[in-house]
């Protein structure tokens, strides 16, 4: 049986103490958790989730009539908040979620980095991957790393022209510091590989799987006014978060991942 979770985590500990770069980042402020994700289907391999941004301001959502353009209904009013994840009294500020098995069976061919790194093993997109996630933390712990332009200004998207190129330059980085290769071994193998290697693939997940903890709405308990409005605008009722506003480590579950699925693994399979 293979951890992948506990194996990436483990090699994201030695990237961090190795790339300059990265090295601001605190992982014990960081969680790592699988979701499921065909390798034939589209998608991101892996994505990194910040839960360090303040609440939002308040607002509301509105309809309005197509003819007149007069506001017909509108929501409650509400702020956008995150989820608290806590591991023991650790606060978690960044999640990175892998989607397993697609993540194992990426490679560079046809990929977009695969211009970085010219004759290189296909493996080496796992770790790409892995540093690119890293490099989404930003250093000023204010949500998702902005990208500065050549002049000043920060790119729209989290992905700015030479993200890739930075992304690259630090798993070359990497690399050519000499890290111990049983540490990214396991990066070598595609999921089949893995599953005839090592019989069962877990990972850690949310007890909540397939969801995770996210954004929610909550409504605000003072209702104000809305400048202007018609007495006869009808008020939409939020639904309540159905998601736990709060988790901690009894949040936590390892899973049995196969290539049509993930179901919780029992405590005699990780026993044994």
């Amino acid at each position: 049986m293979i951890n992948y979770t506990d194996r990436i985590s483990l090699l994201m500990r030695d990237i961090v103490a190795r790339v300059p770069t990265l090295g601001f980042i605190d992982l014990d402020e960081v969680l790592v958790f699988a979701r499921w994700g065909r390798s034939d289907a589209e998608g991101a391999f892996a994505t990194c989730h910040c839960l360090n941004l303040p609440p939002s301001e308040p607002g509301y959502y509105f309809w309005r009539d197509r003819t007149s353009g007069e506001v017909t209904r509108r929501s409650e009013w509400f702020v956008t908040k995150s989820p608290i994840v806590r591991v023991g009294n650790q606060a978690i500020t960044y999640l990175i979620s892998f989607a397993l098995p697609r993540f194992c069976d990426q490679s560079l061919q046809r990929s977009r980095k695969a211009e970085f790194f010219p004759g290189a093993d296909p493996w080496l997109a796992k770790l790409d991957t892995l540093v690119h996630e890293l490099y989404h933390i930003d250093p000023a712990e204010s949500g998702i790393r902005r990208i500065e332009r050549e002049d000043g200004t920060y790119a729209r998207h989290s992905h700015g022209p030479g993200f890739y190129e930075d992304v690259a330059a630090m798993v070359k980085h990497y690399l050519a510091s000499g890290p111990d290769p049983e540490l990214y071994a396991f990066l070598r193998e595609d999921f089949s590989s893995l599953q005839a290697r090592h019989g069962e693939i877990v990972a850690t997940t949310f007890r909540t799987f397939p969801s995770y903890p996210q954004r929610y709405m909550e409504v605000l308990t003072d209702q104000p006014r809305v400048s202007g409005e018609r007495a006869d605008v009808r008020i939409e009722p939020l639904r309540a978060p159905t998601q736990p506003r709060e988790y901690t480590e009894r949040d936590l579950v390892v899973r049995r991942f196969r290539r049509r699925g993930a179901r919780r693994a029992a405590s005699r399979e990780l026993a044994a």
